[in-house]
């Protein structure tokens, strides 16, 4: 599954009284259906799904995959503590219709978790599970920083497709990249290059009478290549095969250039769930080569992302999210709501990025 581009992980919209507020959600992952975000991640750090039943969890996963658009690529956050439950989310997630599996490191106990613990807990989730996996590095939150070994030695393993690499190294990245190059998988594309999901397929195949099954989204290492320049007719949808390789997604907004220029093939932002279109401009200027438009991007956003998106965390974020058409509302305890005067700063800094 291709995966270049800015992927919003969304928030879980709440009521007052802490109960999961499932018509904003909706509302929200419409909006972001319109938005040129390439996809979603849902129950993300951001999506508060640490702080989730299980029976949530799974309506959270059921509501956004009905609303969401089916050109989105739809990404479930199904990590948890133990490799068991991990696998019986990701393959109600699966039946739902989802993309892939976004996979944080366990952490809990994290004196343990040597390399061995973190190469067997992701085999065999990787092993069995129904969806592709993408590791989740993110040490701000777990403290726990999966060391760069540990990623290239899975890097190899067929159902493992990538990494959101949280950490803010720019370096690391760099080092993920040059040393992951020799995995090569393919993606089915759309004719100009954007992801095909499944779910489009589906919906292609309803309103016409072409037919057609699903293709094979990724090959492994060693397998007979497809050149990208063939074109498929599939389910009425005009299709062609792209190297993606193993995927190194960014997780910081604020280093969003760097990262990509270390070979970040996109980013999954918290940031970008209050500002989508932002973040996608500096992707969008990256990618059309113009590195000026790039710098004046990326300082458009980078205070707000490390103030509102880092240091005031979901609070501030949701408040971004009430500035900008989305449904933002409270945070389930243990957060607390913005002061009037925290609100005020980031309405400031949210002044010229409205979208």
């Amino acid at each position: 599954m291709l995966l270049h581009g800015i992927i919003p992980p969304i928030t879980t919209p709440f009521y007052p009284d802490g109960a999961v507020y499932y018509k904003k959600l909706e509302h929200n992952v419409e909006r972001y259906s319109r938005t040129p975000a390439s996809g979603m991640v849902v129950l993300g750090s951001t999506g508060e799904a640490i702080l989730l039943s299980d029976e949530e969890r799974r309506g959270v996963l059921k509501v956004a995959r009905a609303a969401a658009a089916p050109n989105k690529v739809l990404i479930a956050g199904t990590g948890i503590e133990s490799a068991v439950e991990t696998l019986r989310l990701t393959e109600y997630a699966a039946e739902l219709g989802y993309d892939l599996a976004l996979v944080r490191t366990p952490h809990f106990y994290r004196k343990q978790m040597l390399p061995a613990n973190l190469l067997a807990f992701y085999r065999f989730v990787a092993d069995r599970s129904p969806l592709p996996v993408l590791l989740y590095n993110v040490p701000p939150f777990t403290a726990y920083d999966m060391p760069a070994e540990i990623v290239i030695e899975l890097a190899g393993h067929p159902n493992i497709f990538g990494i959101k690499e949280s950490s803010g190294d720019v370096e690391k990245i760099r080092a993920l990249v040059a040393a992951t190059k020799h995995v090569k998988r393919w993606a089915t594309v759309t004719e100009t290059f954007e992801a095909v999901t499944p779910r489009m397929l589906q919906a292609a195949e309803a309103t016409t009478d072409s037919g057609g099954e699903l293709v094979q989204l990724g090959v492994r290492s060693g397998e007979s290549k497809i050149s990208s320049a063939a074109i498929n007719v599939v389910s009425g949808i005009k299709t062609r095969k792209k190297e993606i390789g193993f995927q190194v997604l960014a997780g910081a907004a604020q280093k969003l250039e760097p990262s990509l220029e270390a070979g970040a093939v996109g980013a999954v932002l918290g940031f970008a769930s209050a500002a989508p279109t932002a973040c996608y401009e500096v992707y969008a200027a990256f990618k059309e080569g113009d590195s000026e438009l790039t710098r004046i991007k990326q300082q458009r956003i980078a205070a707000a992302a490390v103030r509102v998106g880092g240091e005031l965390g979901i609070p501030g974020l949701k408040h971004a999210m009430d500035l900008n058409g989305y449904y933002g509302g409270p945070g389930r305890l243990p957060f607390l709501p913005l002061t009037a005067e925290l609100k005020a700063e980031v309405e400031r800094l949210m002044a010229e990025i409205r979208n």
